[in-house]
Formats: C-alpha cells, structure tokens, sequence
C-alpha cells in the first residue's frame, strides 16, 4: 500500500465515530489497494491441451504449463528466450509430468540483471510453487548466454542443460568477428547493455565459453544439438570450443547434428530428430527428484546485514573485506561473492579487500587487521574465516576467543554500523568431531563470538559434513580438500550467495557488549622492526630471501626482517600494552628462544613446526598476553639448544606483536 494511503486510512480511522465502522471502512480500502509484490494475480490459459499460468513477474510477462498429473516432486523445464520455437520435446514432457516455465528476459544477452531476474524467478517457482531445487535448462540459439550463463552461477541447481544451435560466444554471434554473419544491430545493443567499448569486447570474459570448472564439478550432463553448416552460430566458433573446455574441466557433454530435413535461415534453423530421445535425456536426469538439503539451517543472521545493504543502496558506494587464510585467498568462493554483490547491486561502486594470506588463523588476523584492512578502507561489510587454521596451527580456545574478539571489536570501533559474516569452512578433523557427536571447538567459538556481537554467522564444517552423510557427495572425490575443489568452492558460494539473499532491517550502530575476555586482542597491531634495541647477533634484511628452495606465502618474502642464524644472538624490545609476541618466518633452520618480559622468569619456546620442513611457515607467537597494562621491556635470546629436526638456530621476524 502506498504511505498516503496508508496516513489517509489512519486519519479516518481516528475521526470515524464507531470503531467497528472504521475498522470496516479500513478493510475495504485494503482490500481495494493492489497488493503489491513480483507477480500480479494469475491468468490460466490454454497450451496444447495443458493449463498454461501467465502473470507478471518483476514487470516481465511470465508462465508456467501445468502437466495433468505431476511427477512426484515436480520437475521442471526452463525454455530461455525463444519458449515456442520447437516445443515438441516439451510436450512430450509435460505428458510425462513435468511442469515447463519461462520467464521473459528477452535481448538482455544474458546481462547480470538477467540473471538477477533469473534468480528470483527460480526462488519463486522453487520456494512458492514447489518446484524441484534443480531445472532442466532449454536454450535455442542466443538462448545459450542465459543458459550458461545462470548455470555457471548456480550449478548446484542445474539438473542437465539441452542446447539447440546455441550462441556460446557473443564474439562470434551477434559480433559476426569469426566466419559467422553476426548482426551488426544486435551487436551494437549488446555492447550497450554491457556498456562496453569494441575493445573491451574482445577481452569479454562472462561468456558461455569461460569458468566452466564449477558445473563440470557437478557433473551437470550437456546436450547440444546443432546445425553442420550453420552460418549464425558457427559449430567452430560456438559448441566445439564450449565442449572442448567442458570436457576439459571434466564436465560429461554430447553433441548431436541435426542432418534430416530442411536447413533453413543458412543452417541455424532445422527439423529435430526424434525429440524423444531428448525428452528422455532430461527426464532421466530429472527424474527421480533430488532434494538437497536446505542452506538455511546452516545460517544464523543475528543482526544480518541491514547496515551495509543500505549503505550499498543510499551512497551507491561500498567496501566489502575478506580477512582469513589460503582458502580465502585461493580464487573460488570470494571471487562468486564478490561478482554476486556487484550484481546484485548493479548501481553500487565496490571497493573489494582481498586480505587472505595462507597459514594464518586468528591470532595473525587480529595483529594484522590494521594493516592489511583497514589501511586498504573501512569496510561496511566484513567476511572472517579462522576456524581450519586456527585448529591446525594449535591455538587454544582462550587465544581464539581473545583473537576473534578483537577482530570484531576493531572493526566495530573503525565503522560502528558494518556487519560482519563469520564462517567455519570445513576439513576432516571436524568431520570426524561431527561423526564422534561433539561440537568441534573452533566452530564453536566463531559461533559465539557472532552472537555476542549480533554477526552473521554460517557453519559450512556441518553443511559440508551433513550434506556428505546425506549422500550428496562425497569428500574424497568431490570435495577433496580442506583447499576445496571446485566443487566445494561452489558448495561455500552457495551457501553465502543464500545468505545474501536473505535481507535483514538496518540496525545502526552497534553498540559493542563486554569484551568476551577481559585481554581480548582489541589493540592488536603490527610494530616496526626499528623498535628493537641492544641488537646483539641481529641485522635488519631490507629484503630477505630464503637460501633453501621451500614455497613461501606473499607478504613474508622480499620484506625487511630482523634475522640471526647464531645461539646466544638477543635483542630488546620495549612496548606498552597488555600483550607482546613475534610474527617469524620458521624453515628448515628454525631455532629455540629464551625470553623474558620485564626481568622475570626466563621462558623457552621451540619455534620449529611441523612445516618447517617444507615450507618457509609465517608463525605467529604471542610470549605474553595477560600483562597489566602499562610500559614492559622483552628480552629474546637465541638459544643453544635447537630442535633434533632442525637444521640450525635462526630467527627471521617479520613483525613485533603489541596488543596494548
């Protein structure tokens, strides 16, 4: 209902002299006020002897057939641009009981708000109607951008695709920039809806063609069915190099030419060829229907993302982060994260932090917020991912509380209003916590530091883990590794690509809670290497590189440090605050340290791991945290003990650590 109409009804409401007639007169004037959502009221038609339901969707003509009996969890057909060209197949189908939709996107070329109406349309049908979670996907001609270009997005709700002379580069068609004809009209509009330049076309990459290693991962089965002498969209140019990358990423894909009958429209038009066989092809790949378990349970919203949804929407300006190890770092599930915000707020100018670096878990995050975020911009909305590091790299609970707390609580302080999104990824030692009926600790840490602070919070370890015991797919050949596939990288897409989808009201600024732990690492940062004192052993590499041949991670090579490969080396350090530790490079020469924090007992820490053997490892080491607050000295001394594995006594510190 409009807000005039709504005040004018109150105003009413409050003059009328009986209660019962104004609630009355109110009813009436509800009841005469279109309701306003995506569909207006559906209109039942007729289609080849089936109900044919049309409405309007997001201002767009849509429909759907109805089969005279439905197959046992509806499944469904997705026609894509030209829904009455070549129907036969969809007839037989919908004898069969499947249900046929489409949704009028038409000379979009598959552009992103395409696919934003796309995605709508599919929760309607999915969530409103019923329909199966995976669609069938038809596309005919320039029908294959959409096609491909929604399954490449979501191929976790693709149950097979059937192709008909598809456009699988626009290069080729509307471009005409191979030995297609093209269409220089068509050509012009597709550039302009992409705005983009001629040049920049040439490098377009969001094509059929491209990023296929997601679907083929689901084993999404293709059919394409073509023309050999098709003049529109060349076999060359468009479904042979389509196959050759599908089959490359190890997608399963067929290619049936069509040779019977009149070719019309230079080969881009021709007779099918026993649409049965392709009735069948879709309903053994639907049928019987699959239903995945939801992504919901495994998303906790708290206070959701309100804030930075309005603040995207008012300034059309925002900066999203991504703070956590290598499997943030890795390209897959932030790079879908940060395309599907783009989209979804197409008028929004993003700024995106990519502050992954591998091996490091909360401790590092929580010293190295200052630097590696914010110093990049404020966020308005943070991603933070510690739980597979913060389990292999040792740290205790009480460190993780403190690490994670300080986090939110810095990031809190920097943009009192910006969400944040806690995720526990997965790895085995979880499932095998899940599998023995107990909570792994560290996802239950990045839970509770979430509630404490109103943040999103998705549980992916039990997803994963819950999706696995259900039979969906298995670890060992589809997930793989705690660095996942990328089917398990679109397994975390779509999970957060759901949580992004579900919107939450503005809730302002947070007002921040207790710290959860009284030396909660709120003050962490990184302290120059120049501080240091009474070097004894010590020089300062303006830019270390290892001698031995091991991988190192970027930020901790070609940097200064602070080395010394001699026992007995030492240097002061004097800070103020609650807490002090080192971040180091351990290799295969990794030594023994002897410190003391304002004279008191000496302390010795080995700071050889158990990838220092093959892996030149940042390691972070916090020598004390529960200091009173105020001025402290550190004294570090190499000892003359090493560990038996290790090949030497050296120390390479990156970075003084100071919670103050």
């Amino acid at each position: 209902m409009d807000l005039p109409v709504k005040r004018a009804g109150l105003l009413l409401l409050k003059t009328m002299k009986t209660k019962s007639f104004a609630l009355l007169w109110l009813a009436v004037l509800l009841l005469s006020v279109p309701y306003i959502s995506a569909q207006t009221p559906e209109k039942t038609t007729q289609w080849k002897g089936f109900e044919k339901v049309e409405f309007t969707f997001q201002d767009r003509n849509a429909w759907y057939v109805k089969p005279q009996k439905a197959i046992e969890g509806n499944p469904w057909v997705w026609r894509a641009h030209f829904p009455t060209w070549h129907t036969d197949m969809d007839s037989i189908l919908l004898s069969r009981g499947f249900h046929v939709a489409y949704v009028n996107t038409n000379d979009m070329f598959a552009h992103p708000k395409a696919m934003q109406v796309w995605d709508a349309f599919y929760d309607y049908l999915v969530k409103e109607k019923h329909f199966a979670p995976k669609v069938a996907l038809e596309g005919v001609s320039r029908g294959g951008l959409y096609v491909y270009g929604w399954a490449k997005r979501n191929p976790d709700k693709v149950s097979c695709i059937y192709a008909e002379a598809p456009v699988a580069d626009p290069k080729s068609w509307p471009g005409g920039r191979g030995n297609g004809k093209g269409s220089p009209k068509d050509w012009e509009a597709w550039k302009q809806i992409f705005n983009i330049s001629e040049e920049q076309a040439a490098n377009f990459t969001d094509i059929p063609l491209n990023d296929l290693g997601g679907l083929a991962a689901f084993k999404v089965p293709i059919v394409h069915v073509v023309g050999l002498k098709d003049e529109h969209a060349p076999v060359a140019e468009n479904t042979d190099l389509l196959v050759k990358n599908y089959l490359a990423a190890g997608g399963p894909v067929s290619v049936y030419p069509m040779t019977r009958g009149e070719q019309t429209l230079e080969g881009h038009h021709f007779p099918i060829e026993h649409p049965e066989f392709f009735a069948n092809f879709i309903e053994e790949n639907s049928v019987p229907v699959q239903k995945p378990l939801l992504h919901t349970p495994y998303i906790t919203l708290n206070k959701g993302l309100g804030n930075a949804f309005e603040k995207f929407r008012t300034t059309k300006k925002g900066i999203v982060a991504f703070l956590g190890g290598s499997i943030t770092h890795n390209p897959g599930w932030r790079n879908k994260t940060s395309q599907y915000l783009q989209e979804h707020f197409p008028d929004t100018e993003f700024t995106f932090i990519a502050a992954g670096i591998p091996s490091l878990g909360s401790t590092p995050h929580s010293m190295r917020f200052s630097q590696d975020v914010l110093a990049k911009g404020t966020p308005d909305l943070l991603f933070v991912e510690a739980a597979v590091n913060d389990r292999g790299n040792g740290f205790s609970e009480k460190a993780q509380i403190r690490a994670l707390d300080g986090i939110l609580r810095q990031m809190y302080a920097a943009n009192p209003k910006a969400n944040v999104v806690m995720m526990a990824f997965a790895e085995p030692k979880k499932n095998d916590d899940y599998e023995a009926g107990k909570e792994p600790v560290e996802v239950g840490v990045h839970e509770r530091v979430a509630k404490h602070y109103g943040a999103v919070y998705i549980n992916l370890a039990k997803e994963v883990y819950e999706r696995i015991k259900a039979g969906e797919f298995s670890w060992k050949y589809d997930f793989k590794d705690l660095h996942p596939s990328p089917y398990g990288q679109e397994v975390y897409a779509q999970t957060i690509k759901e949580m992004l989808k579900m919107e939450s009201p503005a809730t302002g600024e947070v007002k921040l809670p207790m710290p959860m732990d009284r030396f909660s690492y709120d003050k962490g940062s990184y302290h120059k290497l120049e501080e240091a004192r009474n070097l004894k052993g010590f020089t300062l590499d303006p830019d270390w590189k290892p001698k031995t041949k091991f991988s190192t991670r970027e930020g901790f090579v070609d940097v200064p440090m602070l080395t010394t490969e001699a026992a007995g080396s030492s240097l002061d350090f004097e800070f103020k605050g609650r807490g002090v530790g080192i971040a180091i490079i351990s290799g295969p020469d990794a030594g023994k340290i002897t410190y003391t924090i304002d004279g008191k007992k000496p302390q010795t820490l080995d700071t050889y791991t158990p990838w220092s053997n093959q892996l030149h490892l940042p390691w972070y080491l916090m020598l004390a945290d529960e200091l009173s607050s105020g001025k402290h000295k550190l004294h570090l001394t190499i000892s003359t003990e090493k560990n038996e594995k290790s090949e030497g006594n050296a120390l390479r510190i990156v970075h003084f650590l100071v919670n103050e």
